[in-house]
């Protein structure tokens, strides 16, 4: 029977908390590079059972090792060689999570409550297209198996027991709703996409759900544009064309996240001439912000950024507050039933060894009885009690008398023992 102690993981990894664009950037992978990094993780670093996670998020690599600690050195020391950064600056801007606390990170993960934007629906599916990356190249053995099933459980329970779905994640549907609101019916409308990342093809498909048939892909890195129009059934243009894209665009997405602004004030100023006027919906989900706040002062540019969304989407703070909490309980909940039924299965094999031992202590007796009942019980009960007697002593004349009052307290709890009347505690 394999070990299957979560003792053994390990979770090493970058979030948007943790570490900077620039360093999640020079880590991510995408996932045809998945199998080559798995590949590495085998035969440079050991690993038997591995996955890799990356998104706009997080990269994060989850193992099994017989030394986690030691492991997550290793993982740290892996990572900066990947990006090309020292390992030292690597360790300060990610976290090594082991055991009972990579189990709960790795739940959490999953029901999206460790995401940039709390309760986003695609999450899931990240890690699921992880764990699939992760079979296809051999590295998913039974403890990597039986972690990651409960924590798609989870998040199926989160997503059906709180509310949690319907607050951040609503933000691109607050979006569409209020484009809607502006333009009317988005299927006689076009629409211009700039960027490439998770956040821009959330925002992408939201709208595209809401009708809009007539979308346009951008962005800095060409190749990416082209498979994101691809994956959207749409069609890109260079980013050098933006300007000329843009006068025909009744509804704006820019989430590059860059160091500038990917539109400026001009931009939309020269569009809405070229277009008389005719007013434009922007929405700047860009981190830091892609659109010239300015352009909000024109009178025919209505540009919202994930603030403005997240006001028109939320109740108010303590809505999503008092969502992510019935989520982190539900988390919690599925940790202790997952540790208690991982308790439970590591015990059979030595309640099994007990009980075969009990089977050969009973044998012997009965043979030394020669069908003597009374003989071959008293003998039984001599036999059993014969080493753990013996234990007790070595204890007790070790001086180790916290070891003996431990152990005689387990003795007395798993035979449900009365304590005596000269006892300091009664049984309850």
């Amino acid at each position: 029977m394999p070990d299957l102690t979560v003792s053994r993981l390990v979770v090493v990894g970058a979030n948007h908390r943790s570490s900077s664009m620039a360093l999640r950037d020079a880590l991510c992978v995408d996932d045809a590079m998945v199998p080559i990094v798995l590949a590495r993780l085998r035969d440079a670093c050991g690993l038997t059972q591995a996955m890799v996670l990356a998104t706009c998020d997080r990269v994060e690599v989850m193992a099994f090792a017989d030394d986690p600690g030691a492991a997550g050195a290793t993982l740290t020391q892996f990572l900066g060689e990947m990006a090309g950064v020292e390992t030292d600056e690597v360790a300060a801007q990610t976290y090594v999570l082991t055991g009972d606390a990579a189990v709960r990170h790795s739940f959490a993960v999953a029901a999206s409550l460790d995401s940039q934007m709390i309760g986003e629906p695609h999450v899931l599916g990240q890690v699921k297209t992880a764990w699939r990356l992760a079979r296809d190249a051999g590295m998913a053995g039974a403890e990597m198996e039986a972690v990651v099933q409960a924590a798609f459980a989870c998040a199926k329970r989160v997503r059906s027991e709180t509310h949690i779905a319907e607050g951040p994640v609503s933000v691109a549907s607050s979006a569409v709703q209020t484009a809607k609101d502006l333009h009317g019916d988005l299927d006689r409308c076009s629409g211009l996409l700039i960027g490439t990342g998770d956040m821009a093809e959330l925002m992408a498909e939201a709208f595209q759900a809401g009708g809009l048939k007539q979308l346009v892909v951008t962005g800095p890195r060409t190749a990416l544009a082209v498979s994101l129009a691809r994956r959207l059934d749409s069609h890109a243009v260079p980013f050098e064309t933006l300007p000329e894209a843009l006068h025909s665009a009744d509804v704006v997405v820019a989430a590059v996240g860059g160091r500038t602004y990917a539109l400026t004030l001009e931009q939309v100023r020269d569009a809405l001439r070229k277009r008389r006027q005719r007013p434009m919906f922007l929405v700047d989900a860009g981190i830091p912000g892609d659109i010239e706040p300015a352009v909000n002062r024109e009178e025919n540019a209505f540009l919202y950024d994930l603030a403005d969304l997240e006001n028109i989407a939320l109740a108010g703070r303590a809505t999503r507050e008092a969502e992510a909490q019935a989520a982190w309980a539900v988390v919690d909940q599925e940790l202790a039933g997952f540790l208690k039924a991982r308790a439970a299965r590591e015990a059979v094999p030595a309640i099994t060894a007990l009980r075969d031992h009990l089977e050969v202590l009973r044998a012997e007796a009965l043979a030394a009885a020669h069908g003597d009942a009374d003989k071959a019980t008293r003998l039984l009960v001599n036999r059993l009690l014969h080493d753990p007697m013996r234990a007790l002593r070595d204890l007790a004349e070790h001086g180790d008398e916290a070891a003996t009052q431990r152990t005689e307290a387990l003795l007395r709890r798993l035979f449900a023992l009365e304590r005596g009347p000269d006892d300091k505690e009664t049984k309850r």
